[in-house]
Order: C-alpha cells, then structure tokens, then sequence
C-alpha cells in the first residue's frame, strides 16, 4: 500500500499573554504530525485579542498568504478555534484551506476511531462542530462528509428555503440519527457494567495525558495479572494512539481481583463536541474506586499535562477520587525510579520492578475491606475450603480431627457469610 502524501502547512497562532502559549505551539506541530501534516513554517503575532475578522492583524494575513505561496503549503493550521467566518477570510487571502486546533484534533480522532461506538461518537463531534460552520460555498464540501447527494435530496424544498438551510437540515438529521445510534450502543454498553458491578469488583481507571505511558501499564499489568495475552490493547508512541476505553479484569497471586481501564488521553484545548461525546466512554473513570494519573515525566510540559488531565476529568463530571500519580518514563530521565513518595510513584512502564511497587500501592488503596481470619470447616463442607481457596487468600490450612483448619485473607462480605465457622 503506499504511503499516504504529507500534506505541507503552516502553523499560526495569537499569543494573548498566555504563559503556556510557546508549549500549546508546540503541541500543535505535534497534533499536525500525528496527522501526516508537515509544519513547514510557524508564523505568530502578540495581540491582546484576536482580530473578528481575520484572526491575525491585516498586515500579518497579507505576510501569512506570502509564506503559504512561498513554502508551497496547501494548509493553514491555527492555534485556536476559529469562528466561520474567520476561516472563510482567511482562506480568501490565503488561497488554501484554513483549519483550526479543534478541526485538526477531530480529524486525528476520526482517523485513529476503532469501533463502532468510538466512531459514532467522533461523527457526532464532527458534525456539532460542522454545523454552526455551514455556509453557501460548503455544499460540495458538505456533500462529501456527510455522503449525501447535492441533488435529489433537496428537489422538493420549499419556495425560499436557502441552500444553507437545506445544508442545516441535512447536518441536524445527521446528528439526531447518530445520537439513536449512540443511545442504542450505550445500553449494551450499560448493561455491561452493570454485569461488572455486580461482581462487586473494585474498578480502578488509568487516566492522563496523550501518549503517557497509560496503554503500556495497562498492557504490563495485563501480562502478569491478566487471564491471557489477547487481552492486550493497543500501544505505539503517538497521540491518541487509542480512543476506545478497555477494560480488563486482573487476579493477583493473593486471589484478591479488581477491574483496570484504560481511558482516551487527554489533551490542552480539547474540543467540548468532542468532551461531550466521549462522556459515555469515560464512564468508567468517573465510577472508580482509584484513579491513576499517568503522567510523562520526561516532557518538560508535564506540570500543564497535569493541570489540563484534572480541568478534563472535571469537565467531564469525574468527582474528588483517590488519585495515584505515576510519573512514567523515567528511564527517559536521570530520575531515580521507582521510587515512590506519599502516593506519586517515579517508574519506567518497561520495569518489572517498577510495576511490581505499583501493584503495591493499587492494593494498599483499593482493598481496605480485606479480613484475616481463621476458621474450622467440617469435611462435609468442603465446598466451602475450594470456595476460599478460589477467592480468598489462603495463609495457613491443617488438617484436624474435626474439619480443615484454614487461616485466610478474605472480603468482609465472605466473612460475615462464613462467620458460624470462625474459631
């Protein structure tokens, strides 16, 4: 198969006094790269508010159009999110298509999109984003997204109807189909959880930033604690490397089990449609019993990386949890690791050992309504010793003259259930 062609742009941006605005410039070359678009040349200008009309100053669109005709891009790609009518200004000076920072992240979401439901939820986001945008001149643009036909569909519209309001109705019956479509996935998708929950499991959920490390602990974990390999996801160093939410059940060598996912990264400016959409998928952070906040300790933005995953999780309604902060990579860094402080942790995902000090710090949180206890069953109740032999932890077993003496670590529930047995 050959290689898709590198599309050639240039990066704008406003810097408005922002302390984080050379780090979100940087980014955007990122976000274009993780989308096979080369930022050929960066051009900025410092105002205190973007122009209405055309973002950048008058003076600043003339030199930009310059640099797009000298560097033979075929794109603009700005910092911020535009309003219509500034992409439509500027493309008149520019003669190319101008994107914004939420257009270029939707775009990689519908690239990267796996499932069924994923890519539902990024088609709604697209089309949220779409519809306040539609103007005359989209039509054949608009016929192209959204697969419908510029023809039949509009023959029998009424004495005055404008191709721009044909064009809205298009876009909203797209969005209300998609949102069935979404609903009627989502009850599946509930009932599924609802089989986890009643297994009464804890749920712990790794959250962070884009391209953390969050898949390679998942993956990790999943190889030591897991049921088999094929329950691996999905890893690569890139952003939004994964959108869907994975979840994996994990029996340590104590029997003690609890459910792990894996959430959609996070990134600064992350569109609302496209917050808003992922809500669902993001369930099941927002239900855990601990989160884990993977953090890249070897980028220098880490402490913004850290600052946007909590705005996010807040946005998104994930209340106060007990958090775990992971600060992964560190074998990228001179940082001692692992090395573990109150409840941050400096780790490398590829170290055994590493991982090993995170399972630690998982089951000091998560399985506080753990027992130990010591118990007489008679013979005749020898389901009940390979009940807790399946499911709890077995410290001692003897056998006497009247049953199997066994002392065990084991859930409150077993032991309130088990108690007539308690010596």
């Amino acid at each position: 198969m050959a290689e898709t062609e590198t599309i050639k742009a240039v990066a704008i941006g406003l810097n408005t006094g922002q302390r984080d605005f050379d780090y979100s410039m940087e980014e955007l070359s990122a976000l274009a790269a993780a989308n096979n678009i080369e930022i050929v040349e960066t051009v900025t200008q410092n105002l205190d508010r973007p122009v209405s009309g055309t973002y950048f100053g008058s003076g600043k669109v003339e030199e930009l159009a310059q640099i797009v005709l000298d560097d033979e891009a075929t794109m603009v790609i700005a910092n911020d999110e535009l309003s219509p009518s500034q992409i439509r200004n500027l493309e008149k000076v520019v003669k190319e298509d101008v994107i914004d920072r939420t257009g270029l992240i939707l775009q990689i979401f519908a690239d990267r999109a796996q499932s069924r439901e994923a890519k539902l939820q990024v088609q709604l986001a697209k089309l949220q984003y779409q519809l306040p945008r539609l103007h005359t001149s989209a039509s054949q643009r608009l016929d192209q997204q959204t697969g419908t036909s510029s023809g039949g569909g509009f023959t029998n519209r009424g004495a005055g109807e404008s191709q721009i309001e044909l064009n809205r109705r298009v876009v909203q019956r797209q969005i209300n189909h998609v949102r069935h479509e979404l609903k009627e996935i989502n009850k599946s998708e509930q009932t599924k959880r609802q089989q986890r929950e009643r297994k009464g499991l804890p749920m712990v959920a790794l959250v962070g930033y884009t391209n953390a490390g969050k898949s390679t602990i998942m993956n990790a974990l999943v190889r030591q604690f897991g049921m088999n390999d094929d329950k691996q996801v999905f890893e690569k160093n890139m952003l939004f490397a994964t959108l869907d939410t994975s979840v994996r059940q994990l029996t340590f060598d104590d029997q003690k089990q609890l459910l792990l996912s894996d959430t959609v990264g996070f990134v600064d400016h992350l569109p609302t449609h496209l917050v808003e959409a992922f809500k669902s998928t993001l369930y099941e952070a927002a239900n855990a019993d601990l989160l884990i906040q993977v953090v890249d300790s070897a980028d220098a933005n880490r402490d913004n990386m850290m600052a946007t995953t909590m705005k996010t999780l807040s946005d998104i309604g994930v209340p106060d949890l007990p958090m775990i902060t992971v600060y992964n990579k560190a074998d990228l860094t001179d940082r001692a690791f692992p090395s573990r402080e109150g409840d941050s942790l400096t780790m490398s995902a590829k170290d055994a050992t590493s991982v090993d000090l995170l399972v630690d710090m998982v089951r000091e949180k998560v399985f506080t309504n753990y027992v130990t206890a010591e118990f007489l069953i008679p013979f005749a109740n020898g389901d009940v010793v390979s009940y807790l032999n399946d499911h709890a932890n077995v410290l001692e077993t003897e056998y006497v003259e009247d049953g199997t003496k066994v002392k065990v670590e084991l859930e409150r529930t077993d032991y309130d259930r088990l108690n007539q047995y308690l010596i």
